[in-house]
């Protein structure tokens, strides 16, 4: 997979992950356009790289998502990769579960709903390009199942369903598509104080682009490729490991 002269949307491209990719990309003398609901978000990674090119949209919003698709055609019109990176994770303790449906909506249509959506809106276009691509970021959590984070593991795994069948269905096309499955990575993903462990940016991100150039479909590392070869007793274990660390957790059982 070529990864130069690309036109690539990279939705949540302002912050953590997303943004590393984004700065990588443009490195790679690409035009990268990052996609993101916040302005403070927007205006920093503009300050940072200059060259990256912003479009504001909630992804939550079925309506929002396909103004973002219109509106890509008249400012982006030669896009051909489709990185579906954006994504919220929240500890939710089902016992303690008194929110509105809305609050645990929103996190399920960032992370699964966005991603099948903008897949589908994207194929027709995609379609018209001799090499494209979709780029799902799922999480190492559809192997090892975060019970602490249950509706982000269990959107995450729903995307890692489709983009097996959404590559099945494609394969006779000019659209490829990956799926990348993170370990922890030291980002905010969260909030400030969650998720300050894991590997590094700098460390992961030149790993997803080797892979990804030499048409590895299926994008591991670290923890996350550990247990992608796991046995399936190895990684029960491991999932259960991991939830008697986080069951007890005062955060947790107060989420």
């Amino acid at each position: 997979m070529k990864l130069t002269g690309k036109h690539i949307v990279v939705t949540g491209g302002t912050t953590g992950i997303g943004f590393a990719l984004a700065q990588a990309l443009l490195a790679k003398d690409n035009d990268v356009l990052a996609v993101d609901y916040s302005e403070t978000n927007i205006r920093e990674a503009k300050d940072k790289l200059p060259k990256l090119k912003t479009i504001k949209a909630d992804l939550s919003e079925p309506a929002s998502r396909e103004q973002l698709m219109a509106k890509l055609e008249m400012v982006f019109p030669d896009y051909d990769i489709l990185i579906n990176n954006a994504g919220i994770q929240r500890w939710i303790n089902l016992q303690n579960s008194h929110q509105d449906w809305a609050y645990y909506h929103q996190e399920l249509a960032i992370n699964f709903e966005a991603p099948v959506h903008l897949s589908m809106l994207a194929i027709d276009h995609l379609r018209q390009s001799s090499e494209a691509a979709i780029i799902n970021i799922s999480s190492g959590l559809v192997i090892n199942p975060g019970a602490w984070v249950p509706l982000y593991t269990a959107g995450k795994t729903g995307v890692h369903g489709f983009t097996q069948a959404l590559r099945l269905q494609l394969q006779d096309t000019d659209i490829k598509v990956f799926e990348v499955f993170p370990p922890a990575v030291n980002t905010g993903l969260g909030g400030t104080g969650e998720h300050e462990y894991g590997v590094s940016l700098a460390e992961f991100i030149p790993a997803v682009t080797a892979q990804i150039e030499n048409n590895q479909f299926e994008i591991t590392y670290g923890t996350s490729r550990t247990q992608y070869n796991a046995s399936k007793e190895v990684n029960r274990q491991t999932t259960q490991e991991t939830w008697d660390m986080f069951k007890n957790n005062s955060s947790f059982l107060q989420a």
